[in-house]
């Protein structure tokens, strides 16, 4: 461990980014972090593309074994930087490129709270300049930030694409749900930790998503090869809003409905596929009981 902060950046196939995202975090300002990849078993030479990284010490290279997905990845990753000792984490998505001071941001704005908060959260844009759509945070519980000009905002869930905490709050409130595997895991993770702690956006620090288009998952508009996917995602954000009692519950409904009403009206081919998805997702979700794990106890703890 060369300090204090361990970036965790979880891939998949993607080689190419993952070796930008690495030369974006070597290049930070004033000190670089000490980077752990945390790779879910990609099958296109990932570990070969990266090699003079490796070799060089320039990053911890971790093979999962298989892919867990990003919800199991950072679950691994996390757990490993609590086991480690690190007293910070910033966890990223291999396309996600920081520029130069946005860890100086982050590290900055934890001085100026003295350590009073549960999470951080860079400001994210995608490749034109604009708000990455996928990834802005969200002040109240059904409410997502339209702009983040300066300073801080209170925000209660982020994304994973640039989330910085103290590894303290992860050993307390425990890990990702790796069970989740793709989609909502930094929803819920976040919003655990934001019941208990005061969190914020930073707009000072600022990445950059080179996601393949800055829209959000739709089951309406999604090719139907790929519609099996979406039973995470309703599963999982069913979990989450059930948590939130009442107004979870009515939010979740509205939304479901707008849903369907969207694959009714937009979808061109397999409607009823696609409303079967959102139907046994949601069914999923209504039982889906997953527990919390720890770090370092490896403990267990179902949080509803």
């Amino acid at each position: 461990m060369k300090n204090k902060i361990a970036a965790v950046v979880v891939t998949y196939n993607r080689k190419e980014l993952l070796k930008e995202n690495i030369e974006s975090l070597l290049t930070q300002k004033p000190n670089v972090p000490d980077i752990l990849i945390v790779d879910n078993h990609s099958t296109d030479g990932t570990k070969e593309f990266v090699r003079e990284y490796i070799d060089n010490g320039s990053i911890e290279y971790c093979d999962t074994g298989a892919n867990l997905g990003g919800a199991g990845g950072f679950n691994f990753g996390m757990r490993k930087a609590v086991e480690l000792g690190y007293e910070f984490v910033w966890v990223m998505d291999d396309d996600c490129m920081p520029t130069e001071n946005a860890l100086e941001e982050l590290v900055k704005t934890d001085r100026e709270l003295n350590g009073n908060y549960g999470f951080l959260s860079s400001k994210v844009l995608w490749k034109d300049g604009s708000l990455c759509a996928m990834n802005r945070q969200r002040d109240t519980l059904t409410h997502t930030i339209e702009t983040l000009d300066s300073g801080l905002k209170p925000i209660v869930m982020a994304s994973f694409v640039s989330l910085f905490l103290p590894t303290k709050v992860v050993k307390e409130m425990g890990l990702p749900i790796k069970e989740f595997f793709i989609w909502t895991d930094d929803w819920e993770f976040t919003r655990r930790i934001s019941k208990k702690y005061p969190c914020y956006a930073v707009a000072e620090s600022v990445v950059i998503h080179k996601s393949k288009s800055n829209i959000g998952a739709n089951i309406a508009t999604e090719s139907a090869d790929r519609l099996d996917r979406f039973n995470y995602l309703y599963r999982n954000d069913v979990y989450l809003y059930r948590r939130e009692g009442l107004k979870g519950f009515i939010y979740e409904v509205v939304r479901l409905s707008g849903h369907c009403a969207r694959v009714l009206m937009k979808s061109s081919d397999h409607k009823k596929e696609r409303l079967r998805k959102i139907l046994s997702g949601t069914k999923e979700g209504l039982k889906f009981k997953p527990v919390i794990e720890f770090a370092e106890t490896n403990e267990k703890k179902d949080f509803e």
